[in-house]
């Protein structure tokens, strides 16, 4: 019977496989060259997907492999083409894949380009120097006698809930969230109970006197720190490809007796997995929803709003397309997304649960959010474009955003429906078990800085491409490290400092962040400045106030990083502003 299950989930994937090459091709031929580095990374993943079903006797499997691979072939010919004029170089792509095939495949052009020139005595050398096993890269945490608690289960259970009952109970804690916003809750909530807590976040750190606790987003977690209790929200992220590895960093490297795992079901046997190979105890607690979620066969008309439901969408256009539809039918919406700052977030929020708006309009940032009055959730798109490509949700994704719905004490029945023809899909996703997560995103680790002899972009490229013998880690996709990296190779800075730029958190896509970026490295490396120019605004509308909003991060995180004087009240004072004003043209519908 599981065979059978299989072999239809395969056949489905690589119908819609087969169904997106058209479009992708069509979108491919179309795209500038500053963006093709997303559809190179979307090809790269179909193709592996079409790997995982080699063997399955598949009808025209070998032919739609070759496309993508002629497809990926296309992308990549053009990238570095668009290299070798940037930089004065002539490589020869069927040289570079001839040799390198498999780094190629893993981790792109680029990467497979930078391998190429790595001489093989290097390559030895650097096998030799990091562990085979990624959990004896923190002998410190091996040493302590760890005990897990794996707290399990669907949206919306009370597992972060349990979990920091718990930390409040310790004498020295930390929590660390997926979100900003996350940490904000906990910090405020734990300050609020007389429990000291300081905040520590890529955009702000606020020290409370005599505090032993601290609530963290999870990329900031020092590791030369011990703590008592230690608590990981959304450890299902662990195997995300874009931020996996800071899940992985801390699961495996925190100096606690006492770790408090909170997240989805099917992250279990992985985790179980790695938890027995570190020799770690653990301890299971799984959990069922108290409020039941009843999927609506109906589907939804946009005239059948009502107070307390949220409407999911997945962008931003669309997100305050349908606010504004709503806002001239008379119906105040709060507004959700992810460019929105938290402090924007939170005051959304508070607007929805006071109800000063009785709906939600929000993508999918709500599924890792604080938790809100909502009777019924609405999915008005049933895909998503995920940063690579456009998919349907998957079944961890439609219960993550459905499980919002339903409240204890205010709606005791959770609903969920449909706009469009959608109840079967939700039905099937919200029914059926998740896929397992199989394996856990590993980074790089700042070891690699104490090896010399290559520069830092070919060893991150040697990193990515050796081997990890365990089956349950993978490496992260180092793509956006080597452009930043190549960005800002002409400043000759040292590998420190590269390390410090390529781990800011800055959305490497955007042309304006990236300039701003190279702008202060000019100032302040080059033209040895003792302080920076605070970002100023040319005008004023919802864009470009959130890019504005961006840039004001980016001068706060670079001052903190290098230890450059700077005005924090300032910093603080203009967010809040900046948050004020994305609030006004959200509550006055000026999208």
């Amino acid at each position: 019977m599981i065979k059978v299950k299989k072999n239809r989930k395969d056949n489905r994937e690589f119908k819609q496989l087969k169904e997106q090459l058209i479009g992708t091709r069509q979108v491919v031929k179309h795209t500038k060259i500053g963006n093709l580095w997303t559809h190179e990374s979307a090809v790269r993943k179909k193709l592996k997907q079409l790997s995982q079903m080699d063997g399955r006797s598949i009808k025209g499997f070998d032919n739609l492999v070759m496309d993508y691979r002629e497809l990926l072939d296309e992308i990549s010919q053009r990238l570095l083409a668009d290299y070798n004029e940037k930089n004065q170089t002539q490589f020869d792509f069927e040289e570079i894949i001839q040799e390198y095939e498999a780094e190629y495949l893993s981790s792109g052009i680029l990467t497979a380009l930078v391998s190429s020139h790595i001489p093989s005595l290097m390559a030895e050398a650097f096998q030799t120097h990091f562990p085979h096993n990624p959990k004896d890269e923190y002998p410190e945490a091996r040493a302590l006698k760890r005990k897990v608690y794996l707290h399990l289960g669907q949206t919306n259970t009370g597992k972060t809930y349990q979990a920091i009952q718990r930390l409040k109970q310790s004498t020295n804690g930390i929590y660390l969230a997926p979100l900003r916003i996350l940490a904000l809750e906990i910090f405020e909530r734990l300050n609020e109970e007389g429990i000291s807590c300081d905040l520590l976040t890529g955009e702000e750190e606020v020290l409370i006197e005599g505090a032993n606790h601290q609530s963290s987003t999870i990329e900031k977690l020092n590791l030369n720190e011990t703590y008592e209790v230690a608590v990981i929200d959304e450890i299902q992220m662990i195997g995300d490809s874009q931020r996996g590895a800071a899940w992985t960093r801390a699961l495996l490297g925190l100096r606690c007796p006492e770790i408090h795992l909170c997240g989805a079901l099917n992250s279990k046997e992985v985790l179980v997995e790695i938890l027995k190979d570190c020799g770690d105890d653990y301890e299971i607690i799984e959990y069922i929803r108290q409020v039941p979620l009843e999927i609506v066969k109906e589907p939804f008309k946009l005239s059948d709003a009502q107070v307390g439901d949220a409407f999911i969408l997945f962008s931003k256009r669309k997100v305050l397309e349908l606010a504004k539809f709503y806002r001239e039918s008379g119906i105040k919406a709060s507004v959700i997304y992810g460019d929105l700052p938290p402090e924007v977030r939170k005051m959304q929020y508070h607007e929805f649960i006071d109800h000063e708006n009785i709906i939600l309009v929000s993508t999918d940032a709500i599924g890792m959010g604080v938790n809100l009055p909502i009777r019924r959730i609405i999915f008005m798109n049933l895909q998503k474009f995920d940063g690579e490509e456009e998919r349907w949700l998957t079944s961890q994704e439609v219960k993550q955003i459905a499980g919002r719905a339903g409240r204890k004490g205010l709606y005791e029945v959770g609903y969920v429906c449909a706009y469009g023809k959608g109840y079967s899909f939700l039905k099937e996703k919200i029914e059926m078990e998740d896929p397992l997560i199989e394996e856990v995103v590993m980074g790089p680790s700042e070891a690699i800085l104490e090896i010399e002899g290559l520069p830092l972009k070919e060893k991150l490229a040697l990193w990515s491409t050796t081997t990890i013998e365990l089956e349950w880690y993978r490496k992260m996709d180092i793509r956006d490290y080597i452009l930043i990296l190549d960005k800002i190779r002409k400043y000759q800075l040292s590998e420190h400092d590269q390390w410090s730029i390529m781990k800011l958190p800055i959305d490497v896509h955007n042309e304006e962040i990236i300039a701003t970026l190279l702008a202060y490295i000019e100032n302040y490396f080059i033209q040895d400045q003792d302080e920076l120019p605070k970002p100023y605004q040319k005008e004023e509308s919802l864009r470009t106030l959130e890019t504005y909003y961006q840039k004001v991060n980016l001068y706060y995180s670079f001052c903190k990083n290098f230890d450059i004087p700077f005005d924090l009240d300032w910093v603080y004072e203009e967010r809040l502003r900046v948050s004020e004003r994305i609030n006004e043209f959200l509550v006055n519908g000026k999208y």
